[in-house]
């Protein structure tokens, strides 16, 4: 079985490169050890931020790799719900089993009070983690109309194969003159943050506009002190410092009053010019997987718009707000419903 046929659409605006999986939660705040069914959702670091910019009227695509088999559809017809263009979401041969690939599993519990969420990857051996840079022709996907790139930190951790793919994508996007953005999305389960940071340090020199957490970004610093103390601003102007190629960094500072109640602000340091937002205090949480992957097409958007830093980073901590209130990986949400929120709109309902 696979992929079914479309006609061949334009280039996209907007390309990324990564993992999707199928995640699976128990209902409400339950835990994974007595649930007896699980919902159903597509998600994926990379995979959110073109599923959202898709969503907000951008022609974007996703690259990746899945087992030709009945599941892998669901995730197909997914992305085409949000106009995600497909045709370089590659179906592989099945075995009947998974031994030489699979669709990545991705187990969510939501927390409640001060019971934290948990994820859990079942990821291994996957499809997408078995990719290799000759799989993918890069000249084709990065068409006339072409403007951006995005990757994440998860992909080149997976294996020392996918690093390569990413890299070679990297430097093909620099030879089209597309803009790279690069989320850190550093994950502890995947491995050690020192092995996670020498594999960014090798993307960076590729890369325009650089994602992430004020903890993450610490990591990549030579410099790195033995403990952390200093300011967000000093943070980043260390970062450039070190790799001078970054025209932009921007990301969330988040504090955890209960799995229910974070504080939310955000920082966009663009050409020179250093913007804070404070955000939301006192956010209300009904699940914050893939809140950082909003922020990430927020700011996207924004920079794709041409519009000031302020309104960009304002927008883009908006869509991660309203992101909060959702069950899913993926964003539900139109332009002028973030836009709404970004001008201090509120949460009465409509009518």
């Amino acid at each position: 079985m696979s992929s079914p046929e479309r006609s061949p659409s334009p280039a996209p605006a907007v390309v990324a490169l990564g993992e999707v999986m199928i995640r699976l939660s128990p209902a409400g705040a339950g835990r994974l050890e007595s649930a007896r069914t699980l919902e159903v959702e597509v998600g994926g670091g990379e995979y959110n931020v073109v599923h959202a910019l898709a969503r907000f009227g951008w022609p974007a695509a996703f690259v990746t790799r899945l087992p030709d088999h009945e599941l892998s559809r669901l995730v197909w017809h997914h992305a085409r719900a949000a106009g995600l263009e497909t045709r370089w979401m590659t179906p592989v041969p099945y075995d009947g089993v998974g031994r030489s690939g699979r669709l990545g599993l991705n187990f969510v519990e939501i927390g409640a009070g001060l019971r934290g969420g948990l994820v859990l990857f079942d990821r291994g051996h996957s499809s997408a983690s078995q990719f290799r840079p000759e799989d993918v022709d890069w000249t084709a996907v990065f068409g006339a109309g072409t403007r951006w790139f995005h990757a994440s930190g998860i992909f080149p951790v997976l294996a020392p194969s996918c690093a390569d793919t990413l890299e070679a994508a990297l430097v093909a996007a620099r030879r089209a003159g597309l803009t790279v953005s690069f989320d850190l999305n550093y994950r502890a389960s995947l491995c050690p943050p020192e092995t996670a940071a020498r594999i960014n340090r090798r993307m960076l020199e590729h890369v325009d506009v650089l994602l992430g957490s004020p903890d993450g970004f610490e990591w990549l610093l030579a410099d790195r002190p033995a403990s952390t103390g200093r300011p967000v601003s000093g943070i980043v102007e260390a970062l450039r410092a070190q790799f001078p190629g970054l025209q932009v960094v921007a990301g969330t500072s988040r504090t955890v009053r209960s799995a229910t109640r974070h504080d939310l602000a955000g920082f966009l340091h663009r050409e020179g010019v250093w913007t804070e937002d404070g955000g939301w205090p006192d956010l209300e949480v009904l699940d914050r997987v893939g809140t950082g992957d909003a922020f990430s097409a927020g700011l996207i958007h924004g920079l794709l718009s041409d519009w000031p830093s302020d309104r960009t980073l304002r927008f883009a901590l908006a869509h991660a707000v309203l992101v909060h209130t959702i069950r899913g990986d993926t964003s539900q949400f139109t332009v002028s419903e973030v836009e709404a929120l970004a001008g201090a709109g509120g949460a009465a309902m409509r009518r």
